[in-house]
């Protein structure tokens, strides 16, 4: 496109522009940035450059549909975010399709790593794979997509219950036992405590021969906007290729891409 195209575009994408329409997201968006004091009516307008009687008749619109609460009364009365802007962000989150936004990222890992790349969420007590992007090669390792899998001997399993209560990992544990998979298997309900601990710790999951022998899995958690855990995300391989820095530097890679889809759903720091 030539930049007289573009500017033509741009000039009549402007006209469509309703002025009153992005004052009134400019007052919500200075709310937002304000503490849970809110601000009066003549902050607001002093920000938005405006006359206070513009300003107070689109407070009005938004405070009766629910976008902005009023504080106090009389000279005091002041203005913060209302809770109907909470409802549409939940609603707009929910329209979101985790695996739909994880796709790009597991295509990334895995050419960064050429590793076979998952997404997982936790399923009453299991883990259960919802997306995956295998590596190069003839390897295809078995993660049948909707397939449940026990949660201790995975790092997709482990990233998931770690952001668990302890309360919690024990019904789970109570009801899947722990399984002995492989020799290197934990099998002990408090050995796996501190293993999710030492996930927290570190921000990425370690299935180290733990499930299948010769094999190695690194992952990490993915979090929405309130901080909880929707999903995990981890690359697998023969422990024999592991890469240059071999399990740290995977699961730094872990970290970094679940950090970018964790941001992506509104979580307001890096998944751990």
């Amino acid at each position: 496109m030539s930049a007289i195209e573009k500017s033509s575009l741009d000039d009549r994408d402007e006209r469509y522009r309703i002025r009153s329409v992005d004052r009134a997201l400019d007052v919500l968006e200075i709310l937002a940035e304000s503490d849970s004091d809110g601000l009066r009516l003549s902050e607001l307008a002093r920000r938005l450059d405006t006359s206070k009687s513009t300003v107070l008749a689109m407070l009005r619109t938004l405070t009766a549909r629910g976008f902005v609460a009023e504080l106090g009364a009389g000279r005091g009365r002041r203005y913060r975010l209302g809770l109907a802007l909470a409802r549409l962000g939940d609603q707009v989150l929910g329209q979101i399709d985790v695996l739909d936004l994880a796709l790009p990222s597991l295509r990334a890992m895995t050419e960064e790593t050429a590793w076979t790349s998952r997404v997982g969420v936790l399923d009453e007590a299991f883990a259960v794979i919802i997306g995956r992007v295998d590596g190069p090669g003839i390897i295809r390792f078995q993660s049948n997509l909707a397939r449940r899998e026990l949660p201790h001997c995975s790092a997709i399993g482990k990233a998931l219950l770690s952001h668990l209560p302890e309360e919690r990992v024990r019904e789970i544990v109570a009801r899947t036992g722990l399984p002995a998979r492989t020799a290197t298997t934990i099998i002990d309900v408090e050995h796996l405590l501190r293993d999710l601990e030492g996930v927290r710790t570190a921000g990425f999951a370690v299935d180290d021969e733990e499930d299948s022998e010769g094999v190695c899995c690194v992952g990490a958690s993915v979090l929405d906007h309130r901080g909880e855990c929707v999903a995990a995300i981890s690359v697998t391989g023969l422990k024999l290729t592991l890469p240059a820095g071999g399990i740290p530097a995977l699961g730094e890679v872990s970290r970094r891409y679940a950090a970018a889809i964790s941001a992506e759903l509104g979580a307001v720091s890096a998944a751990v």
